[in-house]
């Protein structure tokens, strides 16, 4: 049974960060990532990277204010998120996959209940 478990999501101002945490259980991927939904809108990719880092994608609109990482020891993946911004506000989730990673939600194999991020201006 694969759970993951979000954790770290709340309200900020305008240019302050939050960090957001996810574990996963029961099995080892190669690819994690997050996507977020904003209210009303569709899933869209923030980041994603291999199981030994050498591979990591982002999205444009987060580049240079987010960062991925993840601990294979603790079966973990983190979202580092510096100066948030309003239209950052959405649902992130935590995804995770068997095969390398990609920008496609649909090719991710687990999905998480996701976290709200709220970020006021």
């Amino acid at each position: 049974q694969v759970q993951l478990v979000e954790s770290g999501g709340g309200s900020v101002q305008a240019g302050g960060s939050l960090r957001l945490s996810c574990a996963a259980s029961g099995r080892i991927f190669n690819a994690m990532g997050w996507f977020r939904q904003a209210p009303g809108k569709e899933h869209e990719f923030v980041a994603a990277i291999s199981r030994n880092g050498g591979i990591l994608y982002y999205a444009d609109s987060v580049k240079g204010r987010f960062t991925i990482s993840r601990d294979n020891a603790k079966n973990m993946v983190y979202l580092q998120m510096n100066s948030l911004k309003p239209e950052d506000t959405a649902v992130y989730y935590c995804v995770v996959r068997y095969g390398p990673p990609t920008v496609a939600g649909r090719a991710y194999d687990y999905w998480g209940q996701g976290t709200q991020v709220t970020v006021s201006s």
